[in-house]
């Protein structure tokens, strides 16, 4: 499938600004690692344990592309708490020379306080497919927000969108994005999800203790884990409680 140059490249570290690797967000390895991050394809996901720097480095890539800390769009401009590292002033963006006619930063942890947001500025139904997101559950509201505010030709970045979104509605988003792809939109994904990284022709980034590298679907610990758990859950249960007490095997009747 032929596909619009992406709207973000690469990112790039200014390394020579860095005052020191030992502080951080510099010290986590995925960024001291980092020289040049590229953006081939029109979906990309960050993957990686809680701390490896995925989500850092996605705040920080939403707010160099001026794109609110805690979550929403260009014209979001909240603080709740001011906690997002300065890892985005080191930054350099190559981008391409089509500008997103839309943009937003959607984290699962702060979607309320975007909701309040959304509240304040009138905008609240738009962003809840004409209920306010307050009156709705976090994955009804998540998804109402996708299908009614996102509107194409845009650059989405999502932090963990899976936490509010059952495997069900995980689906719906796949469908979503590959709407919004085709309208030549670009979305770069934190995700613990095996439904999500499924997508078709992604870029999957594994952050790691040495840094950042490619990694094919079915080579990520998500499809690996989750599907020698499905094909067996028994035989996994009993190797993780060391017991065959109480654990039926996954094909006896």
């Amino acid at each position: 499938m032929a596909h619009h140059e992406q709207f973000i490249k690469s990112v790039i570290l200014k390394r020579g600004a860095v005052g020191s690797f030992d502080s951080y967000p510099f010290s986590i390895p995925a960024v001291r690692h980092l020289d040049e991050l590229r953006f081939p394809t029109p979906a990309t996901f960050f993957v990686g344990e809680n701390g490896s720097g995925k989500s850092t480095l996605l705040e920080a890539l939403a707010v160099a592309a001026g794109l609110n800390a805690e979550g929403g769009s260009r014209n979001f401009r909240f603080a709740t708490r001011a906690t997002h590292s300065e890892l985005s002033d080191y930054l350099r963006l190559l981008r391409a020379p089509r500008r997103p006619t839309d943009a937003y930063f959607l984290r699962a942890e702060t979607f309320y306080n975007v909701a309040s947001a959304a509240e304040q500025y009138g905008v609240a139904e738009q962003h809840g497919g004409g209920k306010s997101p307050h009156e709705q559950s976090h994955g009804e509201s998540f998804m109402a927000l996708v299908l009614h505010r996102l509107r194409g030709n845009g650059l989405y970045l999502f932090d963990e969108p899976e936490a509010a979104l059952s495997p069900t509605r995980q689906l719906s988003l796949l469908a979503a994005m590959h709407q919004l792809v085709a309208s030549g939109s670009q979305f770069i994904i934190a995700t613990h999800s095996p439904i999500l990284l499924g997508y078709p022709d992604a870029t999957i980034y594994d952050f790691n203790d040495a840094g950042v590298r490619t990694v094919a679907y079915t080579d990520t610990e998500h499809y690996v884990v989750t599907r020698a758990f499905l094909g067996d859950p028994g035989r996994m249960l009993r190797e993780l409680f060391q017991s065959d007490d109480d654990i039926p095997d996954s094909n006896e009747s």
